[in-house]
């Protein structure tokens, strides 16, 4: 074998070496970074409302059987500026998104210009005036070694993912929200029409103890009473009055500010407190968590949080780029030419003070705050869901016991009132059995409207039937080109409890699979989305 082949075959030998070295290098770069692992119950630990029965929770709010409460929902939807905000921040990320992935393709510019020169003077100093034109094109392209650029993107395009799941957080939160509102003004005018009617039975009592008081059949104390019991009465009415008003306030916000037509629906609408009918509860904590959009948003936060770690660390090693140039230039003097140029360039940090290092473990910190949140979101949402059982638990249990009460203090009341009419009770025990009877009668409208509350807070909580497939404003679920191999592994192992290698892919090390993190099987109901 000659020299020159001899020497072509070392060359040919250690490019193959670097270029191995290279994709090992890639392959690493988030080898040792663990997934979060987070264990919660296979079932809930309260008791099932309604025996667990199911419906619809989709189409949940239908069930109340109240059009006013849907018609301010679909208004809170259109109107809201909280959800005009989402959808800009969704705008915003595919912006981000369309530059991060312009990098992964080359880039051409163009340039061109036209001068006329020349020098007066006599003939021997004088140059004579000539044109020159030219024109240049200018081509660049980054090749992506370690995978740098598609990180980048694919974090970008996780971003976008995130943004349209705060988009439905925020729907379901509002839908929550107005219906929470609502509940409470028609719970609030019951309890208005409650004190109302007491009122004008106080009047009454007012009237028939003057007459009697005039006659000399009572003392000037039970009047007194009386009118104080009344003068009472008419301030909390008053105080309640007020508090349906600060409700009415509310909901306006909440639609858009249309006071006049938000009355005008208030006053269609049927008067009672509605009632929900059944609403689905999965039997395993997981399955629950899988319809929460913030869950998803911040699994996808985790996920583009890994693919930033990614692109931080492939910085750390050497940048391939081509360019090249041509340029066409004509000159009345001297002709044309037409220079060009084309190679690659190696670029290889040797020292920047640690930037790029701190870039890193900035990104990691990120990462390991990105995990957390998840933690924590995950327990929360378990929390909820719980804390929403209970309650409901509760007081479906209240208020048989509430409507026994306000039932018979009312039959005690009417049967003093009686006595106190044929003079065989005081007013003031009359007025004691009043109290008790209106208390009561108070307590179960009270008992009613916390439980439609609390079933409230149980759709917030199961993630309020939100429909991954329903489109935020202005925004086209495509999946580009870009992101359907090596991108798309990031958020494709991150989706939910059936992925086993979640976070790493395809470049996770079997180091990291033999550090014990990884997950069980898809059987294992208990685990989180992210398992």
């Amino acid at each position: 074998m000659s020299t020159v082949m001899k020497a072509g075959y070392r060359r040919i030998v250690d490019i193959g070496s670097i270029g191995a070295w290279l994709v090992v290098s890639g392959c690493t770069a988030v080898a040792d970074l663990r997934k979060p692992d987070v264990e919660i119950a296979n079932v809930w630990h309260a008791t099932s409302p309604h025996g667990g029965r199911t419906s619809d929770l989709v189409s949940w709010w239908s069930t109340f059987g109240d059009p006013s409460l849907t018609t301010l929902i679909t208004l809170a939807q259109s109107e809201s500026p909280g959800l005009e905000a989402a959808a800009a921040d969704i705008e915003s990320a595919r912006a981000t998104l369309a530059s991060a992935h312009s990098n992964l393709f080359p880039g051409l510019s163009g340039s061109a210009s036209l001068a006329r020169s020349g020098t007066g003077g006599n003939d021997t100093s004088g140059v004579a005036v000539s044109t020159m034109t030219s024109g240049s094109l200018d081509a660049s392209w980054e090749i992506d070694l370690f995978g740098k650029t598609r990180r980048k993107s694919e974090a970008a395009r996780l971003r976008v993912e995130e943004r349209v799941a705060d988009w439905h957080g925020a729907r379901v939160s509002l839908a929550a929200e107005v219906a929470d509102y609502y509940v409470q003004y028609r719970a609030c005018r019951q309890l208005e029409r409650t004190y109302s009617a007491e009122l004008a039975s106080q009047r009454e009592t007012i009237r028939a103890t003057e007459t009697a008081a005039a006659s000399g059949f009572t003392s000037s104390g039970d009047l007194a009473l009386a009118r104080a019991s009344a003068a009472s009465s008419a301030s909390t009415l008053t105080a309640q009055r007020a508090e349906c008003e600060l409700l009415v306030k509310s909901l306006a916000r909440l639609s858009g500010g249309d006071e006049p037509r938000l009355r005008d629906l208030l006053t269609k609408g049927r008067q009672r407190i509605p009632t929900p009918k059944t609403l689905k509860l999965t039997a395993v904590p997981a399955d629950a968590l899988r319809q929460r959009p913030d869950i998803n948003a911040l699994e996808l936060d985790v996920g583009a949080s890994l693919a930033e770690v990614g692109a931080a660390k492939a910085d750390l090693y050497p940048s391939l780029s081509l360019g090249g140039s041509v340029t066409i230039g004509s000159s009345s003097l001297t002709g044309t030419s037409a220079p060009w140029s084309f190679g690659p360039t190696l670029s290889i940090p040797l020292f920047d003070g640690g930037s790029r290092r701190a870039a890193v473990a900035s990104a990691e910190a990120a990462f390991d705050v990105a995990v957390a949140a998840y933690k924590t979101g995950v327990l929360d949402a378990v929390a909820e869901v719980e804390t929403a059982l209970v309650r409901i638990d509760s007081t479906r249990r209240r208020i048989g016991d509430a409507t026994v009460a306000a039932r018979n203090y009312r039959a005690y009341f009417k049967t003093v009132d009686s006595n106190w009419k044929a003079g065989g009770a005081s007013l003031l025990d009359r007025e004691d059995a009043r109290r008790s009877a209106q208390a009561a009668e108070l307590a179960l409208i009270q008992i009613r409207r916390d439980a439609v509350r609390y079933w409230i807070a149980l759709y917030k909580a199961l993630g309020g039937g939100w429909d991954a497939n329903t489109t935020a404003p202005g925004i086209h679920r495509k999946k580009s080109k870009e992101t359907s191999s090596d991108a798309s592994e990031t958020h494709s192992c991150c989706s939910f409890p059936e992925r086993e290698s979640c976070f790493q892919g395809k470049s996770r090390s079997r180091a990291t699979e033999r550090d014990g993190s990884a997950h069980g099987g898809r059987g294992k109901a208990c685990r989180t989305p992210m398992a």
